[in-house]
């Protein structure tokens, strides 16, 4: 058994602009893990709210959790030990999905097959970050044009306020009349709820199809006044980080974002599915700034989940990765053993 880790940067065509700042390039680390002759790949992208800020940091923890001794134990039986230890979910998520990708090429599955999943068929949404409606003008036809995308969702939760938000859609609006996307709007908690109810009622009237994190975390009690009467269908992201956090607001929400950074993995993701339909809730899954290895690994998982937003590796300018491309606006892992990414061997050799 053998673990080797690598540090690469993540150039982005297009910084992603949200209601709490501007993400730029990143620098990720990739986890390979090899025994009895398989590799399995794992990716972490450090993010501070997720408790790790940088790539050194999320070797460094990986590497001390190694070291307690990892044979002979189940990957359920390990994820639960990281979060006894508090490993980072964005670092551990490295080590999980490596883990799976390893058992499902032993076993000489596809991963989706693995876990009891169907082909992934729903199609993915692409995002457009907070923008001028100048900047919207021009970037919809860059993320459109000559493509097989969709869906559209949309940053809102400007700085600047609703009317820059409302400025913003009307672009969005105006710039995707010729193609045929659907629109979703995620407010990353953005609005307060007396903005989250008057903005809801505005956007449905605009036909979106539902709206994402309206409230900041921690402000979850906000979401029973939303809830009764909503005009549009509520999902939380920040709010919803485990499957234990689930039952305190299922009453009040339509669904819930799962993201593997932001829970630790497929083992946990699994749980947060299984949470969610056992409390009748809708699923999505997300990303953060991640290549085709953590999105190839996401997307093992959505033949059971109801919303797709699996498009990070769409933004890089080059993706390192390769695993995870777009079929008729569907994000398709490879049909081969494993989640079907590998880390490109320039970024490794």
């Amino acid at each position: 058994m053998s673990f080797s880790f690598h540090k690469v940067t993540l150039k982005k065509r297009f910084p992603l602009a949200i209601s709490r700042g501007i993400r730029f390039d990143s620098e990720n680390l990739f986890v390979r893990y090899e025994k009895d002759g398989y590799v399995g790949w794992g990716e972490g992208a450090p993010g501070e709210t997720e408790g790790a800020s940088t790539a050194d940091e999320i070797r460094t923890v990986l590497k001390q959790f190694i070291a307690t001794g990892i044979e002979g134990f189940s990957i359920q039986e390990l994820y639960d030990r990281a979060s006894e230890m508090r490993i980072s979910p964005c670092a551990y998520a490295a080590l999980d999905t490596a883990f799976w990708d390893w058992k499902a090429k032993k076993a000489n599955l596809p991963l989706r097959q693995l876990l009891g999943f169907s082909r992934p068929h729903t199609p993915t949404s692409v995002t457009i970050g907070i923008n001028s409606p100048e900047v919207v003008k021009n970037r919809v036809p860059l993320l459109l044009e000559g493509t097989t995308v969709q869906s559209l969702k949309i940053k809102l939760g400007s700085p600047q306020g609703i009317e820059a938000d409302k400025a913003m859609f009307e672009q969005v609006v105006e710039s995707t009349k010729t193609y045929d996307v659907k629109l979703r709007v995620d407010a990353n908690g953005g609005w307060d709820v007396s903005q989250a109810q008057h903005m809801m009622k505005w956007l449905a009237e605009r036909k979106v199809d539902y709206i994402e994190q309206p409230l900041k975390e921690g402000e979850e009690d906000g979401l029973k006044t939303l809830y009764n009467g909503r005009a549009l269908p509520i999902y939380v992201d920040e709010s919803c980080r485990f499957s234990h956090n689930i039952p305190a607001f299922a009453p009040y929400v339509d669904g819930v974002n799962m993201k593997l950074m932001k829970c630790g993995g497929i083992t946990e993701a699994l749980r947060i599915i299984g949470t969610a339909k056992a409390h009748g809730l809708k699923t999505m899954i997300g990303c953060m700034s991640e290549s085709s290895i953590a999105i190839a690994a996401a997307a093992s998982l959505t033949g059971g989940i109801d919303h797709i937003d699996l498009d990070s590796h769409y933004n890089l300018a080059p993706d390192p990765a390769v695993g995870a491309p777009m079929v008729e606006g569907v994000t398709l892992p490879l049909d081969i053993p494993g989640h079907g990414a590998i880390l490109k061997q320039e970024y490794y050799a």
